[in-house]
């Protein structure tokens, strides 16, 4: 929603200022749902799989729909707020999740790829369908409350703050398990070397 207030001069409303006003205006609300829409179903997608993705990102905005009058406009940005909720509803989730990791990191080891005269390109499907497979094990292998954080960060762009207003977890707790969840993660490809972050 833009809105103007004088001749030359516009901006566009932050979402703080959009669920204010749908607080009256319900049908306001639209415009979060137009503005983040994709990025959540794009989240969901990755950790559940597209066949629960569209329910889980519409439910998203459902529940956020009726949370609006708690929105505490203070944020900002709905972002962190609208992916604390889709985590939530994943973790309803966890075991098709878990089902999507381990099936990817079956395919990961009996990915052989197709041999097409390309040496080279066959070889790089080979070293990438071995470390997809070894991600995905270790992801299923994270307990949910860290595989959170990891993929808030990882896979949704958010920082470790806003993973942590995302989770209503404190800062620390979201350092901490980001921190052990990527331990994880360099384990799984091989690399048992600490490396600074």
């Amino acid at each position: 929603m833009v809105t103007v207030t004088q001749p030359g001069a516009t901006w566009v409303d932050t979402d703080a200022d959009l669920i204010e006003q749908a607080k009256r205006r319900p049908e306001i609300f639209t415009a979060i749902f137009d503005r983040h829409y994709r990025n959540i179903y794009a989240y969901v997608a990755r950790r559940l799989g597209p066949d629960l993705a569209e329910d889980v990102a519409s439910e998203t905005f459902l529940a956020a729909f009726d949370r609006r009058h708690s929105f505490d406009a203070a944020r900002g940005e709905a972002r962190p707020w609208l992916y604390g909720i889709a985590s939530n509803l994943v973790a309803r989730h966890v075991r098709a999740e878990s089902r999507r990791y381990k099936a990817l990191a079956r395919a990961g080891r009996q990915d052989t790829g197709e041999v097409d005269g390309h040496a080279d390109a066959v070889a790089v499907r080979l070293d990438a369908a071995a470390v997809r497979g070894r991600l995905a094990d270790a992801l299923r292998r994270l307990p949910e409350p860290v595989r959170a954080v990891l993929l808030l960060v990882a896979w949704a762009g958010l920082n470790q703050q806003e993973a942590a207003e995302a989770l209503g977890i404190p800062a620390g707790t979201a350092r901490s398990r980001l921190h052990r969840a990527r331990q994880e993660m360099r384990r799984a490809l091989g690399a048992e070397t600490e490396v600074d972050e």
